[in-house]
Protein backbone atom coordinates (compact mmCIF):
# COMPACT_ATOMS: atom_id res chain seq x y z
CA UNK A 1 0.00 0.00 0.00
CA UNK A 2 1.23 3.45 -0.60
CA UNK A 3 2.59 5.41 1.88
CA UNK A 4 -0.21 8.38 1.24
CA UNK A 5 -2.86 5.48 1.64
CA UNK A 6 -1.55 3.95 4.62
CA UNK A 7 -1.69 7.67 6.63
CA UNK A 8 -5.40 8.36 5.71
CA UNK A 9 -6.50 4.52 7.04
CA UNK A 10 -4.41 5.74 10.15
CA UNK A 11 -6.52 8.50 10.33
CA UNK A 12 -9.60 7.15 9.99
CA UNK A 13 -9.06 4.59 12.20
CA UNK A 14 -7.78 6.80 14.79
CA UNK A 15 -10.87 8.97 15.14
CA UNK A 16 -13.79 5.98 14.88
CA UNK A 17 -12.08 4.01 17.95
CA UNK A 18 -10.01 6.73 20.43
CA UNK A 19 -12.60 6.93 23.83
CA UNK A 20 -14.25 9.91 24.93
CA UNK A 21 -11.48 11.51 27.06
CA UNK A 22 -8.67 11.25 24.41
CA UNK A 23 -11.35 12.44 21.79
CA UNK A 24 -9.56 15.61 20.18
CA UNK A 25 -12.56 17.87 18.86
CA UNK A 26 -12.50 18.92 15.40
CA UNK A 27 -13.46 22.35 13.87
CA UNK A 28 -16.91 20.68 12.58
CA UNK A 29 -17.39 21.05 9.09
CA UNK A 30 -13.60 22.01 8.51
CA UNK A 31 -11.38 20.05 9.32
CA UNK A 32 -11.11 15.69 8.84
CA UNK A 33 -11.41 16.08 4.82
CA UNK A 34 -12.21 12.94 2.82
CA UNK A 35 -12.11 12.08 -0.76
CA UNK A 36 -13.52 9.64 -3.09
CA UNK A 37 -12.88 6.30 -3.68
CA UNK A 38 -12.12 7.91 -7.55
CA UNK A 39 -9.63 10.56 -6.97
CA UNK A 40 -7.95 8.78 -4.41
CA UNK A 41 -7.19 6.05 -7.13
CA UNK A 42 -6.48 8.73 -9.98
CA UNK A 43 -3.72 10.53 -7.18
CA UNK A 44 -2.35 7.31 -5.79
CA UNK A 45 -2.63 5.19 -8.74
CA UNK A 46 -5.00 2.66 -6.82
CA UNK A 47 -7.38 0.16 -8.23
CA UNK A 48 -10.22 1.09 -6.33
CA UNK A 49 -12.30 -2.00 -7.53
CA UNK A 50 -10.65 -3.82 -4.83
CA UNK A 51 -13.10 -2.49 -2.28
CA UNK A 52 -15.19 -5.49 -1.37
CA UNK A 53 -18.85 -6.36 -2.49
CA UNK A 54 -21.10 -5.12 0.24
CA UNK A 55 -23.12 -8.56 -0.51
CA UNK A 56 -19.81 -9.98 1.20
CA UNK A 57 -20.55 -8.74 4.57
CA UNK A 58 -24.14 -10.70 4.34
CA UNK A 59 -24.34 -13.71 6.29
CA UNK A 60 -25.16 -16.89 4.32
CA UNK A 61 -28.61 -16.88 5.34
CA UNK A 62 -29.27 -13.57 4.90
CA UNK A 63 -27.99 -13.67 1.54
CA UNK A 64 -30.29 -16.86 0.85
CA UNK A 65 -33.11 -14.62 1.96
CA UNK A 66 -32.14 -11.30 -0.34
CA UNK A 67 -32.05 -13.97 -2.97
CA UNK A 68 -35.72 -14.89 -2.65
CA UNK A 69 -36.40 -11.29 -1.63
CA UNK A 70 -38.16 -8.12 -3.31
CA UNK A 71 -37.36 -6.51 -6.69
CA UNK A 72 -34.69 -4.30 -4.89
CA UNK A 73 -32.90 -7.27 -3.23
CA UNK A 74 -32.69 -8.55 -6.41
CA UNK A 75 -30.83 -5.39 -8.53
CA UNK A 76 -28.76 -5.37 -5.31
CA UNK A 77 -27.28 -8.91 -5.91
CA UNK A 78 -27.65 -8.90 -9.90
CA UNK A 79 -24.90 -5.74 -9.47
CA UNK A 80 -23.18 -5.02 -6.45
CA UNK A 81 -24.54 -1.13 -4.87
CA UNK A 82 -21.17 -0.29 -4.82
CA UNK A 83 -20.33 -0.20 -7.91
CA UNK A 84 -21.98 3.05 -7.93
CA UNK A 85 -19.66 4.51 -6.37
CA UNK A 86 -17.19 3.99 -9.65
CA UNK A 87 -19.76 4.15 -11.91
CA UNK A 88 -21.03 7.67 -11.47
CA UNK A 89 -17.88 8.89 -12.61
CA UNK A 90 -17.90 6.83 -15.53
CA UNK A 91 -21.23 7.69 -16.70
CA UNK A 92 -20.29 11.33 -16.01
CA UNK A 93 -17.59 11.21 -18.78
CA UNK A 94 -19.32 9.22 -21.11
CA UNK A 95 -22.37 11.79 -21.09
CA UNK A 96 -19.98 14.84 -21.01
CA UNK A 97 -18.41 12.88 -24.33
CA UNK A 98 -21.21 12.03 -25.94
CA UNK A 99 -20.68 8.47 -25.79
CA UNK A 100 -24.02 8.16 -24.15
CA UNK A 101 -27.03 9.60 -23.02
CA UNK A 102 -28.72 9.63 -19.55
CA UNK A 103 -31.58 7.90 -21.49
CA UNK A 104 -28.84 5.05 -21.86
CA UNK A 105 -27.84 4.28 -18.31
CA UNK A 106 -29.11 1.20 -17.68
CA UNK A 107 -32.68 1.94 -15.30
CA UNK A 108 -31.28 -0.08 -12.47
CA UNK A 109 -28.57 1.97 -12.11
CA UNK A 110 -30.36 4.80 -13.05
CA UNK A 111 -33.52 4.72 -10.44
CA UNK A 112 -32.26 2.61 -7.68
CA UNK A 113 -27.67 2.32 -7.65
CA UNK A 114 -27.29 5.54 -8.13
CA UNK A 115 -28.66 6.29 -4.72
CA UNK A 116 -26.12 4.75 -3.16
CA UNK A 117 -23.96 8.13 -4.24
CA UNK A 118 -26.94 10.12 -3.17
CA UNK A 119 -29.01 10.51 -6.50
CA UNK A 120 -32.63 10.26 -6.84
CA UNK A 121 -34.07 10.15 -10.30
CA UNK A 122 -36.93 12.62 -10.37
CA UNK A 123 -38.36 10.99 -13.65
CA UNK A 124 -41.96 11.85 -13.16
CA UNK A 125 -41.07 16.10 -12.75
CA UNK A 126 -37.81 16.41 -14.26
CA UNK A 127 -36.67 13.49 -16.28
CA UNK A 128 -32.62 13.35 -16.55
CA UNK A 129 -32.22 15.55 -13.54
CA UNK A 130 -31.94 14.22 -10.02
CA UNK A 131 -31.68 15.50 -6.54
CA UNK A 132 -28.54 14.95 -4.50
CA UNK A 133 -28.84 14.03 -0.65
CA UNK A 134 -25.51 14.89 0.77
CA UNK A 135 -25.00 13.58 4.57
CA UNK A 136 -24.00 16.93 7.15
CA UNK A 137 -24.01 15.25 10.20
CA UNK A 138 -25.18 17.56 13.31
CA UNK A 139 -26.79 19.73 10.19
CA UNK A 140 -23.46 21.58 10.90
CA UNK A 141 -22.03 23.14 7.58
CA UNK A 142 -19.84 26.55 7.15
CA UNK A 143 -19.98 29.40 4.52
CA UNK A 144 -17.02 27.84 1.72
CA UNK A 145 -19.48 24.66 1.63
CA UNK A 146 -23.05 27.09 0.76
CA UNK A 147 -21.18 29.56 -1.58
CA UNK A 148 -20.12 25.35 -3.38
CA UNK A 149 -24.27 24.39 -2.98
CA UNK A 150 -24.54 27.66 -4.82
CA UNK A 151 -22.06 26.83 -7.73
CA UNK A 152 -23.59 23.18 -8.05
CA UNK A 153 -27.35 24.40 -8.29
CA UNK A 154 -27.15 27.51 -10.44
CA UNK A 155 -26.83 26.39 -13.78
CA UNK A 156 -30.15 24.23 -13.76
CA UNK A 157 -32.25 27.67 -13.35
CA UNK A 158 -33.85 29.48 -10.28
CA UNK A 159 -36.85 26.90 -11.03
CA UNK A 160 -34.86 23.91 -10.79
CA UNK A 161 -31.70 24.27 -9.41
CA UNK A 162 -32.77 25.51 -5.88
CA UNK A 163 -31.46 23.79 -2.52
CA UNK A 164 -33.84 22.00 0.20
CA UNK A 165 -32.78 22.05 3.87
CA UNK A 166 -34.50 18.77 4.97
CA UNK A 167 -36.50 17.56 8.18
CA UNK A 168 -32.96 15.58 9.45
CA UNK A 169 -30.76 18.53 9.35
CA UNK A 170 -29.56 17.69 6.05
CA UNK A 171 -29.10 18.92 2.19
CA UNK A 172 -30.92 18.43 -0.84
CA UNK A 173 -29.57 20.24 -4.31
CA UNK A 174 -32.07 19.84 -7.00
CA UNK A 175 -31.87 20.10 -10.73
CA UNK A 176 -28.26 17.73 -10.53
CA UNK A 177 -27.78 15.98 -14.20
CA UNK A 178 -25.06 12.98 -14.31
CA UNK A 179 -22.58 14.60 -16.19
CA UNK A 180 -22.13 17.19 -13.47
CA UNK A 181 -22.01 14.62 -10.42
CA UNK A 182 -18.43 13.48 -10.44
CA UNK A 183 -17.48 17.33 -10.08
CA UNK A 184 -20.29 17.85 -6.93
CA UNK A 185 -19.34 14.75 -5.68
CA UNK A 186 -15.09 15.81 -5.46
CA UNK A 187 -16.24 19.07 -4.70
CA UNK A 188 -18.31 17.94 -1.34
CA UNK A 189 -15.49 15.26 -0.01
CA UNK A 190 -12.79 18.08 -0.87
CA UNK A 191 -14.85 20.22 1.62
CA UNK A 192 -15.29 17.35 4.04
CA UNK A 193 -18.88 16.16 2.99
CA UNK A 194 -20.16 13.26 1.36
CA UNK A 195 -23.56 12.17 -0.84
CA UNK A 196 -22.46 8.54 -0.64
CA UNK A 197 -24.35 6.32 0.76
CA UNK A 198 -27.31 8.52 1.73
CA UNK A 199 -30.40 7.22 0.54
CA UNK A 200 -32.78 4.14 -0.27
CA UNK A 201 -31.10 1.29 2.33
CA UNK A 202 -28.71 3.27 3.46
CA UNK A 203 -28.26 5.10 6.93
CA UNK A 204 -29.79 8.56 6.73
CA UNK A 205 -28.30 11.61 7.78
CA UNK A 206 -27.15 11.80 11.61
CA UNK A 207 -29.49 14.41 13.54
CA UNK A 208 -27.98 16.01 16.47
CA UNK A 209 -27.93 18.67 18.59
CA UNK A 210 -28.47 22.09 16.90
CA UNK A 211 -26.94 23.98 20.05
CA UNK A 212 -24.02 21.42 20.46
CA UNK A 213 -21.32 22.97 21.94
CA UNK A 214 -23.45 26.67 22.79
CA UNK A 215 -26.12 25.61 24.90
CA UNK A 216 -26.32 26.17 28.52
CA UNK A 217 -28.35 23.66 29.14
CA UNK A 218 -26.61 21.05 27.70
CA UNK A 219 -25.91 17.78 28.32
CA UNK A 220 -24.36 15.84 26.21
CA UNK A 221 -22.57 18.02 22.91
CA UNK A 222 -23.75 15.74 19.88
CA UNK A 223 -20.79 16.49 17.17
CA UNK A 224 -18.30 14.41 17.83
CA UNK A 225 -20.77 11.84 18.15
CA UNK A 226 -23.17 12.56 14.85
CA UNK A 227 -19.24 12.58 13.18
CA UNK A 228 -18.01 9.61 14.18
CA UNK A 229 -21.35 7.40 13.22
CA UNK A 230 -21.26 9.00 10.38
CA UNK A 231 -17.96 8.19 9.63
CA UNK A 232 -18.75 4.42 10.86
CA UNK A 233 -21.10 3.89 8.48
CA UNK A 234 -19.72 6.10 4.92
CA UNK A 235 -16.10 5.79 5.31
CA UNK A 236 -14.24 2.81 4.26
CA UNK A 237 -11.75 2.04 7.39
CA UNK A 238 -9.09 0.10 4.69
CA UNK A 239 -9.19 2.46 1.94
CA UNK A 240 -9.85 5.88 3.49
CA UNK A 241 -12.49 6.88 1.41
CA UNK A 242 -16.03 7.82 1.01
CA UNK A 243 -18.60 4.51 0.59
CA UNK A 244 -18.07 1.56 3.03
CA UNK A 245 -19.16 -2.11 1.56
CA UNK A 246 -19.81 -3.14 5.59
CA UNK A 247 -22.91 -1.40 6.00
CA UNK A 248 -23.90 -0.64 2.35
CA UNK A 249 -26.71 -3.15 1.91
CA UNK A 250 -29.14 -2.82 4.48
CA UNK A 251 -32.82 -4.09 3.80
CA UNK A 252 -33.91 -0.74 4.09
CA UNK A 253 -33.26 2.67 5.36
CA UNK A 254 -32.56 3.51 9.03
CA UNK A 255 -32.78 7.05 10.71
CA UNK A 256 -30.56 7.78 13.71
CA UNK A 257 -31.02 10.66 16.28
CA UNK A 258 -28.93 11.77 19.40
CA UNK A 259 -30.38 14.45 21.76
CA UNK A 260 -28.03 16.89 23.85
CA UNK A 261 -30.56 18.26 26.18
CA UNK A 262 -34.12 17.94 27.32
CA UNK A 263 -35.54 19.75 24.36
CA UNK A 264 -35.04 17.06 22.13
CA UNK A 265 -34.90 19.12 19.41
CA UNK A 266 -33.38 15.59 17.52
CA UNK A 267 -36.93 14.40 17.67
CA UNK A 268 -35.78 10.56 19.23
CA UNK A 269 -39.42 9.49 19.14
CA UNK A 270 -39.97 9.46 15.44
CA UNK A 271 -36.67 7.90 14.41
CA UNK A 272 -35.92 4.42 14.35
CA UNK A 273 -32.98 4.65 17.39
CA UNK A 274 -32.98 7.71 19.76
CA UNK A 275 -29.85 8.20 22.07
CA UNK A 276 -31.74 10.00 25.12
CA UNK A 277 -29.30 11.58 26.78
CA UNK A 278 -29.72 10.90 30.93
CA UNK A 279 -27.15 10.44 34.02
CA UNK A 280 -26.54 6.91 35.45
CA UNK A 281 -28.62 6.85 38.52
CA UNK A 282 -25.66 5.12 40.98
CA UNK A 283 -22.40 6.13 38.96
CA UNK A 284 -23.62 9.94 37.80
CA UNK A 285 -22.25 9.00 34.37
CA UNK A 286 -23.82 11.03 31.50
CA UNK A 287 -24.91 8.43 28.75
CA UNK A 288 -28.06 7.95 27.04
CA UNK A 289 -31.17 5.90 27.40
CA UNK A 290 -32.22 3.94 23.69
CA UNK A 291 -35.74 4.79 22.36
CA UNK A 292 -36.33 2.36 19.31
CA UNK A 293 -38.83 1.74 16.57
CA UNK A 294 -39.96 5.35 15.79
CA UNK A 295 -41.10 5.69 11.67
CA UNK A 296 -43.31 7.22 9.51
CA UNK A 297 -44.45 5.23 6.36
CA UNK A 298 -47.50 4.94 4.12
CA UNK A 299 -48.47 1.71 5.60
CA UNK A 300 -47.48 2.41 9.61
CA UNK A 301 -46.97 5.17 11.59
CA UNK A 302 -45.07 4.52 15.31
CA UNK A 303 -43.86 6.31 18.01
CA UNK A 304 -40.57 4.82 19.02
CA UNK A 305 -40.64 2.64 22.47
CA UNK A 306 -38.63 2.34 25.40
CA UNK A 307 -35.93 -0.01 24.73
CA UNK A 308 -34.50 -0.72 28.34
CA UNK A 309 -31.26 0.95 27.37
CA UNK A 310 -28.40 2.57 28.48
CA UNK A 311 -24.94 3.07 26.91
CA UNK A 312 -21.96 5.86 27.95
CA UNK A 313 -22.30 8.95 26.02
CA UNK A 314 -18.76 8.75 25.20
CA UNK A 315 -17.40 8.13 20.89
CA UNK A 316 -16.48 4.82 21.87
CA UNK A 317 -19.94 3.57 23.66
CA UNK A 318 -21.84 5.11 20.96
CA UNK A 319 -19.92 3.81 17.73
CA UNK A 320 -20.12 0.32 19.50
CA UNK A 321 -23.44 0.46 20.44
CA UNK A 322 -24.95 2.04 16.58
CA UNK A 323 -22.00 -0.69 15.01
CA UNK A 324 -24.16 -3.43 16.59
CA UNK A 325 -27.54 -2.17 15.57
CA UNK A 326 -26.19 -1.99 12.11
CA UNK A 327 -25.10 -5.40 11.79
CA UNK A 328 -27.81 -6.91 13.23
CA UNK A 329 -29.98 -4.74 11.31
CA UNK A 330 -28.53 -5.97 7.78
CA UNK A 331 -28.38 -9.36 9.06
CA UNK A 332 -31.91 -9.67 10.73
CA UNK A 333 -33.69 -7.55 8.86
CA UNK A 334 -37.05 -8.13 6.51
CA UNK A 335 -36.00 -9.11 2.39
CA UNK A 336 -38.91 -9.37 0.97
CA UNK A 337 -41.74 -7.20 2.58
CA UNK A 338 -40.09 -3.63 2.24
CA UNK A 339 -43.03 -2.03 4.54
CA UNK A 340 -42.12 -4.66 7.22
CA UNK A 341 -38.15 -3.58 7.36
CA UNK A 342 -37.30 -1.29 9.70
CA UNK A 343 -36.26 -1.87 13.41
CA UNK A 344 -39.37 -1.79 14.64
CA UNK A 345 -40.54 -5.06 13.05
CA UNK A 346 -37.38 -6.92 14.72
CA UNK A 347 -38.27 -5.38 18.07
CA UNK A 348 -41.70 -6.71 17.79
CA UNK A 349 -40.29 -10.09 16.32
CA UNK A 350 -37.76 -10.73 19.26
CA UNK A 351 -39.54 -8.84 22.51
CA UNK A 352 -38.15 -5.56 23.44
CA UNK A 353 -35.83 -8.10 26.38
CA UNK A 354 -34.80 -10.14 23.58
CA UNK A 355 -33.86 -7.31 21.10
CA UNK A 356 -31.64 -5.99 24.18
CA UNK A 357 -29.86 -9.36 24.39
CA UNK A 358 -29.21 -9.63 21.19
CA UNK A 359 -27.87 -5.91 20.77
CA UNK A 360 -25.54 -6.56 24.16
CA UNK A 361 -24.08 -9.87 22.81
CA UNK A 362 -23.14 -8.12 19.53
CA UNK A 363 -21.32 -5.27 21.40
CA UNK A 364 -19.62 -7.62 23.96
CA UNK A 365 -18.44 -9.50 21.13
CA UNK A 366 -16.46 -6.65 20.01
CA UNK A 367 -14.41 -6.95 22.95
CA UNK A 368 -13.94 -3.25 23.21
CA UNK A 369 -15.09 -3.12 26.98
CA UNK A 370 -18.70 -1.41 26.44
CA UNK A 371 -21.46 -2.73 28.51
CA UNK A 372 -25.27 -2.09 27.75
CA UNK A 373 -27.03 -1.79 30.77
CA UNK A 374 -30.65 -1.09 32.16
CA UNK A 375 -32.46 2.07 31.06
CA UNK A 376 -32.26 5.10 33.63
CA UNK A 377 -34.72 6.90 35.20
CA UNK A 378 -35.96 10.33 33.51
CA UNK A 379 -36.04 13.31 35.27
CA UNK A 380 -39.79 14.44 36.28
CA UNK A 381 -39.66 17.99 37.25
CA UNK A 382 -41.24 20.51 34.98
CA UNK A 383 -39.02 21.54 31.66
CA UNK A 384 -40.04 24.18 28.94
CA UNK A 385 -38.61 23.29 25.55
CA UNK A 386 -36.79 25.95 24.00
CA UNK A 387 -37.14 28.43 20.55
CA UNK A 388 -34.59 27.79 18.32
CA UNK A 389 -35.32 31.02 15.88
CA UNK A 390 -34.80 34.64 16.86
CA UNK A 391 -31.67 35.89 19.12
CA UNK A 392 -30.48 34.22 22.03
CA UNK A 393 -27.29 34.26 24.74
CA UNK A 394 -24.99 31.29 24.78
CA UNK A 395 -23.04 30.58 27.50
CA UNK A 396 -19.78 31.95 26.23
CA UNK A 397 -19.49 35.83 27.31
CA UNK A 398 -20.65 38.09 25.16
CA UNK A 399 -22.14 35.55 22.24
CA UNK A 400 -25.26 34.93 20.89
CA UNK A 401 -27.08 32.36 18.53
CA UNK A 402 -29.31 33.70 15.88
CA UNK A 403 -31.94 31.48 14.79
CA UNK A 404 -33.25 32.70 11.18
CA UNK A 405 -36.20 31.56 9.77
CA UNK A 406 -36.13 29.94 5.99
CA UNK A 407 -39.17 29.63 4.76
CA UNK A 408 -40.05 25.97 4.05
CA UNK A 409 -36.64 25.21 3.75
CA UNK A 410 -36.45 26.45 -0.01
CA UNK A 411 -33.07 28.03 -0.45
CA UNK A 412 -31.84 29.84 -4.30
CA UNK A 413 -28.72 29.78 -5.21
CA UNK A 414 -28.71 33.49 -4.49
CA UNK A 415 -29.56 32.78 -1.26
CA UNK A 416 -27.04 30.93 -0.39
CA UNK A 417 -24.36 32.90 -0.74
CA UNK A 418 -25.99 35.59 1.19
CA UNK A 419 -25.99 33.28 4.26
CA UNK A 420 -22.56 32.69 3.24
CA UNK A 421 -21.27 36.59 3.55
CA UNK A 422 -23.37 37.04 6.49
CA UNK A 423 -21.84 34.07 8.34
CA UNK A 424 -18.79 34.63 7.61
CA UNK A 425 -19.33 38.13 8.65
CA UNK A 426 -20.58 37.49 11.85
CA UNK A 427 -20.33 33.55 12.62
CA UNK A 428 -17.28 32.51 11.92
CA UNK A 429 -18.87 30.81 8.52
CA UNK A 430 -20.35 28.49 11.02
CA UNK A 431 -23.60 28.12 9.93
CA UNK A 432 -26.11 25.28 12.07
CA UNK A 433 -29.33 23.54 10.33
CA UNK A 434 -32.35 22.67 12.11
CA UNK A 435 -34.93 19.78 11.74
CA UNK A 436 -37.42 22.38 11.37
CA UNK A 437 -35.98 23.47 8.30
CA UNK A 438 -34.31 26.78 9.58
CA UNK A 439 -30.57 28.18 10.32
CA UNK A 440 -28.61 29.38 12.95
CA UNK A 441 -25.82 31.42 13.37
CA UNK A 442 -23.79 30.65 16.23
CA UNK A 443 -21.19 33.02 18.30
CA UNK A 444 -22.47 36.24 16.69
CA UNK A 445 -20.78 39.26 19.24
CA UNK A 446 -23.58 40.24 20.94
CA UNK A 447 -22.53 44.09 19.50
CA UNK A 448 -22.94 42.94 16.46
CA UNK A 449 -26.66 41.77 16.64
CA UNK A 450 -28.53 45.14 15.57
CA UNK A 451 -26.32 45.24 12.85
CA UNK A 452 -26.55 41.37 11.84
CA UNK A 453 -30.38 42.06 11.82
CA UNK A 454 -30.62 44.80 9.62
CA UNK A 455 -28.44 42.68 6.44
CA UNK A 456 -30.44 43.46 3.49
CA UNK A 457 -30.88 39.46 3.31
CA UNK A 458 -33.04 39.49 6.23
CA UNK A 459 -34.56 42.72 6.02
CA UNK A 460 -35.70 42.59 1.74
CA UNK A 461 -36.10 39.34 1.18
CA UNK A 462 -37.63 36.08 2.75
CA UNK A 463 -35.32 35.36 4.89
CA UNK A 464 -36.02 36.58 8.51
CA UNK A 465 -34.83 36.59 12.20
CA UNK A 466 -37.78 37.62 13.93
CA UNK A 467 -40.85 35.97 12.06
CA UNK A 468 -44.40 34.94 13.10
CA UNK A 469 -45.50 32.91 15.80
CA UNK A 470 -47.19 30.73 12.53
CA UNK A 471 -44.88 31.78 9.76
CA UNK A 472 -41.80 31.13 11.71
CA UNK A 473 -42.95 27.13 12.02
CA UNK A 474 -43.55 25.84 9.03
CA UNK A 475 -42.25 22.33 7.95
CA UNK A 476 -42.78 21.11 4.55
CA UNK A 477 -41.69 17.99 2.69
CA UNK A 478 -40.66 18.50 -1.50
CA UNK A 479 -44.29 18.30 -2.55
CA UNK A 480 -45.40 17.35 -5.89
CA UNK A 481 -43.59 20.02 -7.55
CA UNK A 482 -40.53 17.49 -7.69
CA UNK A 483 -41.35 14.33 -6.19
CA UNK A 484 -43.71 11.90 -8.20
CA UNK A 485 -45.59 10.52 -5.15
CA UNK A 486 -46.40 13.89 -4.05
CA UNK A 487 -50.26 14.23 -4.35
CA UNK A 488 -50.68 18.17 -3.97
CA UNK A 489 -47.52 21.20 -4.21
CA UNK A 490 -46.48 21.87 -0.73
CA UNK A 491 -43.89 24.27 -0.12
CA UNK A 492 -45.51 27.09 -2.09
CA UNK A 493 -48.72 26.50 -0.62
CA UNK A 494 -47.29 26.10 3.03
CA UNK A 495 -45.40 29.42 2.99
CA UNK A 496 -48.70 31.04 1.13
CA UNK A 497 -51.09 30.11 3.95
CA UNK A 498 -48.59 30.70 7.16
CA UNK A 499 -48.68 34.33 5.91
CA UNK A 500 -52.16 34.71 5.04
CA UNK A 501 -52.63 32.71 8.50
CA UNK A 502 -50.34 35.49 10.22
CA UNK A 503 -52.53 38.53 8.80
CA UNK A 504 -55.91 36.72 10.19
CA UNK A 505 -55.05 35.86 14.01
CA UNK A 506 -52.67 36.21 16.35
CA UNK A 507 -51.65 33.76 19.20
CA UNK A 508 -49.58 33.89 21.84
CA UNK A 509 -47.05 30.37 21.46
CA UNK A 510 -45.30 29.17 18.11
CA UNK A 511 -47.55 27.05 16.79
CA UNK A 512 -46.30 24.76 14.09
CA UNK A 513 -48.06 23.05 11.32
CA UNK A 514 -46.67 21.16 9.30
CA UNK A 515 -47.34 19.77 5.13
CA UNK A 516 -46.57 16.79 3.69
CA UNK A 517 -47.66 15.78 0.37
CA UNK A 518 -48.37 12.22 0.50
CA UNK A 519 -49.02 9.43 3.67
CA UNK A 520 -46.05 8.32 3.34
CA UNK A 521 -45.44 11.61 5.93
CA UNK A 522 -42.07 13.35 5.24
CA UNK A 523 -43.35 16.42 6.55
CA UNK A 524 -43.65 14.40 9.46
CA UNK A 525 -47.60 15.88 10.08
CA UNK A 526 -48.23 13.66 12.84
CA UNK A 527 -45.75 15.76 15.22
CA UNK A 528 -47.23 19.05 14.09
CA UNK A 529 -49.39 21.19 16.30
CA UNK A 530 -51.61 21.02 12.91
CA UNK A 531 -50.69 18.61 10.20
CA UNK A 532 -51.56 18.64 6.96
CA UNK A 533 -51.29 15.66 4.40
CA UNK A 534 -52.36 15.58 0.75
CA UNK A 535 -55.25 13.80 0.12
CA UNK A 536 -58.29 13.13 -2.42
CA UNK A 537 -61.20 15.62 -2.13
CA UNK A 538 -63.92 16.57 -3.89
CA UNK A 539 -65.90 19.96 -4.76
CA UNK A 540 -68.74 20.95 -6.53
CA UNK A 541 -67.97 23.08 -9.26
CA UNK A 542 -70.28 24.61 -12.22
CA UNK A 543 -73.25 21.93 -10.18
CA UNK A 544 -70.81 18.87 -10.92
CA UNK A 545 -68.79 16.86 -8.04
CA UNK A 546 -65.06 17.04 -9.29
CA UNK A 547 -61.64 15.56 -7.94
CA UNK A 548 -59.12 18.45 -7.25
CA UNK A 549 -56.75 18.33 -4.98
CA UNK A 550 -57.58 18.04 -1.08
CA UNK A 551 -55.82 17.57 2.16
CA UNK A 552 -56.49 15.48 5.78
CA UNK A 553 -55.74 17.58 8.87
CA UNK A 554 -54.21 15.90 12.17
CA UNK A 555 -54.57 18.26 15.38
CA UNK A 556 -52.23 17.91 18.55
CA UNK A 557 -48.74 16.72 17.70
CA UNK A 558 -46.36 17.20 20.25
CA UNK A 559 -42.73 17.43 20.36
CA UNK A 560 -40.02 17.72 23.69
CA UNK A 561 -39.77 15.45 26.66
CA UNK A 562 -43.64 15.17 26.14
CA UNK A 563 -43.81 14.35 22.36
CA UNK A 564 -46.95 12.61 20.86
CA UNK A 565 -48.18 11.93 17.87
CA UNK A 566 -51.69 12.49 16.41
CA UNK A 567 -52.43 9.19 14.57
CA UNK A 568 -55.49 10.14 13.51
CA UNK A 569 -56.58 13.31 11.11
CA UNK A 570 -59.61 15.21 12.83
CA UNK A 571 -60.57 16.40 9.13
CA UNK A 572 -60.37 14.81 5.71
CA UNK A 573 -60.96 15.46 1.88
CA UNK A 574 -61.10 19.42 2.70
CA UNK A 575 -60.05 21.15 -0.54
CA UNK A 576 -56.95 23.10 -0.79
CA UNK A 577 -58.62 26.16 -2.58
CA UNK A 578 -57.80 29.02 -0.44
CA UNK A 579 -62.02 29.48 0.19
CA UNK A 580 -61.95 26.19 1.31
CA UNK A 581 -59.21 25.32 3.54
CA UNK A 582 -58.55 28.75 5.23
CA UNK A 583 -61.02 28.86 7.14
CA UNK A 584 -61.32 25.76 8.79
CA UNK A 585 -57.22 26.27 9.80
CA UNK A 586 -58.66 29.61 11.19
CA UNK A 587 -61.30 27.43 12.82
CA UNK A 588 -58.49 24.61 14.43
CA UNK A 589 -56.22 27.66 15.24
CA UNK A 590 -59.29 29.06 17.38
CA UNK A 591 -61.00 26.53 18.57
CA UNK A 592 -57.18 24.87 19.74
CA UNK A 593 -54.78 26.91 20.65
CA UNK A 594 -56.22 30.38 21.79
CA UNK A 595 -55.84 32.51 18.10
CA UNK A 596 -58.15 35.43 18.26
CA UNK A 597 -58.30 37.67 14.95
CA UNK A 598 -56.40 40.86 14.36
CA UNK A 599 -57.64 43.68 14.65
Amino acid sequence: MPPKMSKIVLVAASFLLVPADGFQQPTFGVSRQSFSALSVATALDTDVSTKPAATTFLPAETLERAQKGSPIEKIKLEKDVTSAWVDVYEFARKIREGEMTWEEVEKADLDNRLKWVGMLHRAKRTPGQFMMRLKVPNGICNADQFRFYADSIEKYGPANGVLDITTRQNIQLRGVKIEDADAIIDGLHARNQTSFQSALDNVRNMVGSPLAGIDEFELVDTRPLCNAINDLVSLDPVTGTRGNPKFANLPRKINFAISGSRDDYAHTHINDVGLVPVKHAETGEMGFNVMLGGFMSIKRVAEAIDGNMWIPADVQSVVAFCEAILSVFRDEGERKNRQAARIMYLVEKFGVDGFKKIISKEVESYKRGVIVQDAQPLPTDKFERRELLGVHKQPQDGKVRVGIHVPVGRLSATECREIADIADKYSGGEIRITVEQNIILPNVDESQVDQLIAEPVLTSARLQVNAGMIEGNVVSCTGAEFCGLGLIETKSNAESYSKKLEKLVKVDRPIRIHWTGCPNSCGQVQVGDIGIMGAPARKEINGKSVAVPGCKIFVGGRIGEDAHLAMEPVRTGIPLDEEDLLPVLVEILKAEYGAVDRQ
